[in-house]
């Protein structure tokens, strides 16, 4: 069973309502990076598994459930293999850019001393 995404509120601008929708299913823990595994390709669910380090099978099967559901994925019942559908698939640029966001910005180095330090 999984949950429904609660609506945006409607004193909301348009912006700010699609960006409450997309991160409310994107933000997830493990979406991107479910998705990201989709991108080299179609896999089964034990390619995606290992596409995912530390992603838990029950989690990737919501995750996948979810992504379906969403019309971001399709599995092919004949082999149980997974694959981006063309709204899947646009995702891809804004998620490299997120990428490269995160590198710059957020990646921590460690500074020698125990403790880390942000680069930049």
């Amino acid at each position: 069973m999984t949950k429904q995404l609660s609506s945006a509120s409607p004193e909301l601008p348009p912006p700010v309502e699609a960006l409450t929708h997309a991160f409310a299913l994107l933000g997830r823990r493990w979406s991107g990076l479910v998705l990201a595994a989709l991108a080299k390709g179609p896999a089964g669910f034990g390619e995606v598994r290992e596409r995912v380090p530390g992603i838990s099978d029950r989690m990737l099967a919501d995750r996948l459930h979810e992504l379906a559901a969403a019309g971001l994925l399709t599995r092919t019942p004949q082999r149980s293999s997974y694959a981006l559908t063309s709204h899947g698939d646009a995702f891809l640029i804004p998620l490299a850019a997120l990428a490269v966001w995160a590198e710059e910005h957020l990646m921590v180095t460690p500074t020698g001393t125990g403790g880390t330090s942000r680069r930049g």
